[in-house]
């Protein structure tokens, strides 16, 4: 029996190289004229097609833009309280979030604060309310990561806490995104496996999660498809314009599969590691990952062979699904992806990364419920882990 489920995602999905050319056109329909633009704080200085892109805009004399630049690090409260005040202050008809999925998800959470009049903190210590946007959300992604473009979350850093606290509604999401993947070209090789690999972690998420639908499976089976072989292409080669493209729609889609079905535990641990050292998103997902779905492969082994299956795994024989943990291991050393002690990460951390992991709402997604044990085993055998 398939079980009952509830999908709606009305982002209004633009793709294709070039396409960031018809921001001007999007504006239009929505007859906007004051425009909210956020970017990565001197965009113009290493993404030449973002360059290119504002230029654009500047000989549109009809529009009146109001820049804010974004320190290039991932959202806090301070980050998206700044960006709230600069909001209400220049009143505009539309946003647009030009960046990586921190700049979308900065924007998101400034929207809804400036909604509702309220700071970050305010909005989380209260019973969190989020009416319909009464501003048009355009988003145009310059990694191929998160998905934000078309999720309905928003994380945020607490640093004083500790701890990343994150919003989800579908009321956060983009009205519209532009996925251009010439605005990913620029990316560096570490940004690139960064970013991609917690786009592959959130497609396979949405395969083992237990809210899973068909529809959250169709997507992120043909997302792990493209962006399995696509990620090390991209890593050895910024300018392979295939495997830009594919990774570019495959986040997008991981994105989808996100909002359809969740993330699980690797999201947890991996937001935990977040939380005590202030490192790259992605990164911290990559650190715990194959440990996750060693995990998760007890419980959910059709699952995984379907991922080893799109990512093109030879058969085994084995059907307990560690042809995918297998290939997942692959990927990460064909990326020299760093392992967890080499962001200063010892046993003494792990009783604290097991507390902060075990309050996490994505792990409450799991397949199975994760016991302490499980937790603090995963990442031990992370930190048991000296290379790729």
């Amino acid at each position: 029996m398939i079980a009952a489920f509830n999908n709606h995602l009305p982002v209004k999905i633009r793709f294709g190289e070039g396409i960031a050319e018809t921001l001007p056109d999007v504006l239009a329909e929505l007859d906007a004229t004051r425009v909210f633009l956020m970017v990565d704080a001197g965009i113009d200085n290493f993404n030449p097609a973002a360059k290119s892109l504002l230029e654009l805009l500047d000989r549109h004399s009809e529009l009146s833009i109001v820049r804010f630049d974004r320190p290039a690090e991932e959202p806090t409260i301070a980050m998206v309280d700044e960006a709230t005040q600069a909001l209400i202050a220049a009143q505009p008809d539309v946003v647009v979030a030009l960046g990586g999925g921190s700049v979308i998800d900065t924007l998101k959470a400034a929207r809804l604060c400036a909604q509702l009049g309220v700071d970050f903190k305010s909005f989380v210590s209260g019973t969190p309310s989020y009416p319909a946007p009464d501003l048009p959300l355009i988003a145009m992604p310059t990694s191929a990561g998160t998905g934000s473009e078309v999720s309905g979350g928003s994380v945020v850093s607490d640093p004083e806490a500790g701890v990343k606290r994150g919003i989800a509604n579908a009321n956060l999401r983009a009205q519209y995104a532009l996925v251009d993947p010439k605005l990913t070209w620029s990316m560096p090789p570490r940004m690139t496996a960064n970013t991609g690999i917690d786009a592959i972690a959130q497609a396979i998420a949405g395969m083992v999660a237990s809210c899973r639908t068909p529809i959250g499976d169709a997507i992120a089976l043909e997302a792990i498809a493209m962006m399995g072989p696509a990620i090390v292409a991209a890593y050895r080669d910024s300018n392979d314009a295939d495997a830009r493209a594919a990774m570019s729609c495959g986040s997008m889609m991981a994105g989808l599969t996100m909002n359809i079905s969740d993330c699980t535990a690797e999201h947890s641990l991996g937001q935990a590691i977040g939380g005590i050292r202030h490192v790259p998103h992605g990164l911290t997902i990559g650190l715990v990952l194959a440990e996750t779905l060693e995990r998760e492969s007890k419980h959910v082994p059709g699952q995984l062979e379907r991922v080893a299956d799109a990512l093109g795994e030879p058969d085994d024989g084995s059907k307990d699904g560690s042809r995918a943990v297998r290939a997942i291991r692959r990927i990460l050393a064909d990326l020299d992806f760093p392992v967890l002690s080499e962001i200063d990460i010892t046993e003494g951390d792990l009783d604290n990364l097991t507390d902060l992991a075990l309050a996490d709402y994505f792990i409450t997604q799991a397949p199975a419920p994760w016991s302490r044990d499980e937790v603090r085993n995963a990442f031990a055998s992370a930190l048991a882990t000296t290379s790729r």
